[in-house]
């Protein structure tokens, strides 16, 4: 395994030929099992703050910190799921036993809202919480990944089935959520909380099952081995040969004998080419006199130029990675504090029906429904002839974009709650605080609909680029890694909203307390805004710098085997 750790990241098609199976036919089974799982979680943590506060009777601030702190956990236990996937059982065997954990969680959240004594109630709803948490740890990084698998790279026809694969996969989680929106949070708020949370686990079970049902259509891929394996290799023989330099082109290292046979001889092998970025990695491909007198190759010492580039591709996600931190930070409101501002607000539909707060993100939603299919098929083609871009503009300026949305998103958020207060103060409510202030719910239709167009950039965007960017064998991880932008976002909330009462109690007026009408939420959205400005402004200065990755043909002519040396054959 050692020797060939530069195999780690790529595996070639022609070396392992993939079953006649897959495409679409296959991806629509795997679609199945994550409508359903985003079906419960948006059910889940779309209403989340509300059974927190109104049944757990939990502060707002320390229920705004639980909601976030428990969707950061979800968001980076993927990270250990990826690992566990690429590394251990592949993909397929990993979502089967995430998605059964998830089940589990489920059932146990039933419980504890149902037949569990009052005084338990709580700590076994918290553990159910974090048990779901460790079945999307695996579900995440590896179902979006393993159904972007059935699409053939080298198939000229599934290639550009898969180009808008992405768009269309965040439609049906979209959908989804939508639909969770609106059915299971009413049944929540009206009817019953176990029923509502019994919904979601009766579709979690369905949606395994119609997993299980397109086992035999799925291209399956097995696990890799470490990754970090080869990744340390780069750096180990970088350091090694701190003090090497490359003479001529020559000296660098393509493939051993066995790579040159199976993979880097076809005609087709996808030989990364080489950047200029992380220049101090290239000395782990340079063939000094140590590794030309050896007989065998140490890959500790000696690395071929595509594993040596593969590692340069996580570099430079990561400076991406942390300038979108601040946009979940923003969209994390959604699940807290803009629930919590609609909740005080006139929600009457007729004289009968009352409009779950919660289920204002249905408009998130419709706006995502509405914009998705927009984008794809009016905005990309008049946008591919503007900019003569195959896909209309790059990743990195879509989620530019979105970025930019989401600091729209808060300023308007800001504008209402400020609204809303001089509302409640014309009509001396300010001391009331379960009071329903007169002001139409429909006030916080922009900040809404805003939300959802930036999602439309920015995280269908993330998604691609950190499918297309990261080595074939670190997808899975890269699935993860941009889910964990959720996750460090919604931490960074919490620490925000911490820090925000901190300082502001100090001063004897409280930004985030119990009583929004004497707080001041519309501050606190001010500071989010400010601080996605300056977000934004790091996003620019990094997405500039930005190399994609770049695909010769074949490798280079000439190019030598490990114990060769410049004009030695």
């Amino acid at each position: 395994m050692a020797e060939n750790g530069h195999q780690l990241f790529s595996q070639n098609p022609s070396t392992h030929p993939k079953p006649s199976r897959g495409g679409w036919n296959a991806a629509i089974f795997i679609i199945f099992v994550e409508v359903a799982e985003r079906f419960a979680f948006f059910g889940l943590a779309g209403n989340l703050i509300m059974y927190l506060t109104n049944e757990l009777h939990q502060p707002t601030s320390m229920a705004a910190k639980n909601v976030n702190l428990w969707m950061g956990v979800s968001s980076l236990f993927p990270l250990v799921g990826a690992v566990v996937a690429d590394s251990y059982l592949g993909r397929f065997k990993t979502i089967i036993f995430s998605s059964s954990i998830y089940l589990m969680g489920m059932v146990l959240l039933c419980i504890s809202v149902s037949v569990v004594p009052p005084h338990y109630r709580e700590a076994i709803f918290f553990v159910s919480l974090y048990i779901l948490a460790v079945g999307e740890g695996g579900h995440k990084p590896c179902v979006q990944t393993f159904a972007a698998d059935q699409f053939d790279e080298d198939s000229e026809e599934e290639r550009k089935a898969k180009s808008s694969f992405f768009n269309w996969w965040y439609l049906a989680i979209v959908i989804a959520g939508t639909v969770a929106s609106l059915v299971v949070i009413y049944i929540q708020d009206n009817v019953s909380w176990v029923i509502g949370y019994g919904v979601l686990a009766a579709v979690i079970a369905a949606g395994i099952i119609l997993f299980l049902l397109g086992i035999k259509s799925y291209r399956k891929q097995g696990p890799l081995g470490s990754p970090f394996t080869a990744v340390a290799q780069v750096f180990a023989a970088a350091a090694r040969k701190w003090r090497v330099k490359e003479t001529h082109d020559w000296d660098v290292y393509y493939g051993d004998e066995r790579s040159e046979t199976h993979m880097e001889a076809q005609p087709n092998h996808k030989t990364l080419a080489r950047t200029k970025q992380f220049r101090f990695l290239d000395k782990a491909m340079i063939i000094d006199s140590l590794d030309a007198s050896s007989k065998t190759r140490n890959p500790w010492r000696l690395c071929s130029i595509n594993q040596v580039e593969e590692v340069k591709l996580v570099l430079r996600l990561i400076p991406i990675w942390l300038s979108c931190l601040m946009f979940n930070v923003v969209q994390s409101q959604l699940h807290t504090y803009y629930t919590k501002q609609g909740s005080k607000m006139n929600r009457s539909m007729g004289p009968h029906f009352q409009l779950p707060p919660a289920s204002l993100k249905v408009f998130v939603g419709i706006t995502i429904l509405i914009t998705v299919p927009i984008y794809d098929r009016i905005f990309v083609p008049m946008a591919r002839k503007l900019f003569g871009h195959p896909a209309g503009i790059t990743v990195l300026q879509r989620i530019g974009v979105g970025l930019f949305l989401s600091i729209l998103n808060v300023v308007a958020a800001a504008l209402v709650e400020a609204k809303r207060v001089s509302v409640a103060k014309q009509h001396d409510l300010l001391d009331n605080p379960k009071a329903i202030i007169p002001i139409r719910v429909w006030w916080l239709l922009p900040q809404y609909l805003i939300c959802g167009l930036s999602d439309t950039f920015a995280v269908v965007g993330l998604q691609e680029l950190f499918y297309d960017q990261m080595p074939e064998g670190l997808r899975s991880l890269g699935a993860a890694a941009y889910i964990s932008i959720l996750g460090i976002g919604s931490f960074l909330s919490s620490a925000i909203i911490s820090l925000v009462q901190a300082i502001s109690s100090k001063s004897g007026d409280e930004w985030l307390g119990d009583n929004l009408n004497r707080a001041h939420l519309d501050y606190f959205y001010w500071v989010l805004a400010g601080l996605s400005a300056l977000n934004l402004c790091v996003y620019l200065w990094t997405a500039k710098r930005f190399v994609y990755k770049k695909v010769e043909a074949q490798k280079p002519t000439g190019a030598k085997k490990a114990g060769t040396r410049a004009g030695e054959v």
